[in-house]
């Protein structure tokens, strides 16, 4: 059990750690209408995503397992899309960033069926880092909304 909870949370870790490196990419590059309010709210998710994968970094290490958050790892291991490369507009870097969290908390949601109640404290930090990000997703894309 300790070994599949492992795997799951170091997945975790190096989704969240890549979601906060295409956040800051995001938050960056956005242009156009409402720059300034989508600016800030991925400010605000990429804190959240970093404090997440620093709470599941450390949950890994409690089980005595050593988490590995190098960029290699992150870069070989990490299937989101990355980042488009220059300027991107506001609708897009909304949809692309919203998206990346819609994909990661499904896999998390997952995660946190196959984890059941074999490690309840591994499982809470799962439930609580994805009610966070769908909160940080509705966040976002109510930026849009009319």
């Amino acid at each position: 059990a300790n070994e599949t909870v492992a795997k799951d949370l170091q997945a975790t870790l190096v989704e969240l750690i890549d979601l906060s490196l295409l956040g800051k990419q995001a938050h960056w590059n956005v242009v156009g209408p409402q720059f300034r309010s989508i600016h800030l709210v991925l400010d605000e998710s990429v804190d959240l995503t970093r404090a997440s994968s620093d709470r599941v970094a450390e949950r890994i290490a409690t089980i005595g397992v050593a988490p590995d958050g190098r960029a290699e790892t992150v870069g070989t291991g990490s299937e989101l899309p990355p980042f488009p490369a220059g300027f991107v507009p506001v609708t897009d870097t909304v949809q692309f960033v919203s998206g990346a969290i819609e994909t990661i908390s499904v896999r998390m949601k997952e995660r946190i069926l196959r984890i059941g109640d074999s490690d309840p404290v591994s499982q809470d930090i799962l439930i609580g880092t994805t009610d966070e990000l769908e909160k940080a997703g509705w966040m976002l894309r109510s930026q849009l909304t009319i």
